[in-house]
């Protein structure tokens, strides 16, 4: 790390694997903006970054909103130190089979993913020029590969990993690295909300997913963190736009 801790950003940051990577980082050492559509629920996860030492700011962003973005990142910027790492991992659902998507579903998820994810980075990526360093991480999913019910979310996945691929080509002679991390199943309150919509129980959920991973389990929010830890770290600075499958076991 460096003398002066380095400031990280995390969108989504309030519950899920947006909060397991926030507290992550800032474990790491890390001082942590939490972005969150409600600022008031990413509070929880900045009260316990602060309980065990850390420094976290709670920021309430719209991430498809270019003013509202810019107002943050401004804030983050003076409140809590300019922003040279970057975590694009909002995200929303609006599943069903293609006859059945709505306009408002397709753009609504292609809103927050992929407009969210352009407007972030477009934000931040002058703090990280300026410093010569930093990192970028972007949330894919192995739904980019294509799932039934969720054409929209697939196509903002995937886009998301050829929008990585540009930014690694366009930022690392700037000192800044671009990745992907592309989930399988991760035990979230969005995958208990996916479950209660089929009207399966979690636990029943969970198993049938299980038996369809080879290391026979489902993820937690850490084993994400993990990954983006890594992205983030001193180390990785000659791993730049690449995408990796966080799924138990191989994807592509």
């Amino acid at each position: 790390m460096a003398t002066t801790p380095r400031t990280a950003v995390v969108t989504g940051g309030a519950r899920g694997i947006g909060a397991g990577v926030a507290k992550r980082l800032a474990a790491d050492g890390f001082a942590v903006a939490v972005l969150d559509l409600d600022e008031a629920a990413s509070k929880p996860v900045v009260e316990e970054i602060e309980r065990v030492g850390g420094r976290a700011l709670a920021v309430g962003v719209d991430v498809a909103d270019e003013q509202a973005v810019r107002a943050g990142v401004d804030r983050i910027a003076v409140d809590l130190g300019e922003p040279t790492v970057l975590v694009n991992n909002a995200g929303i659902l609006r599943d069903n089979l293609l006859f059945k998507m709505t306009a408002d579903d397709w753009d609504a998820v292609i809103g927050v993913h992929l407009r969210g994810s352009f407007l972030m980075t477009r934000a931040v990526q002058g703090y990280m020029t300026k410093a010569g360093w930093g990192r970028i991480v972007n949330l894919s999913s192995t739904s980019a590969l294509g799932n039934r019910g969720q054409a929209n979310y697939a196509a903002a996945k995937s886009g998301l990993q050829g929008f990585t691929k540009t930014l690694a080509i366009e930022l690392g002679k700037f000192g800044v690295t671009a990745n992907a991390i592309a989930p399988g199943f991760i035990e979230t309150e969005m995958t208990a909300a996916t479950a209660e919509r089929v009207g399966v129980p979690f636990e029943e959920f969970k198993a049938a997913a299980a038996a369809q991973i080879p290391v026979a389990r489902t993820g937690v929010p850490a084993d994400i963190a993990h990954a983006v830890s890594f992205f983030v770290s001193e180390g990785a600075g000659f791993v730049s736009g690449q995408v990796l499958y966080v799924a138990g076991g191989p994807k592509a």
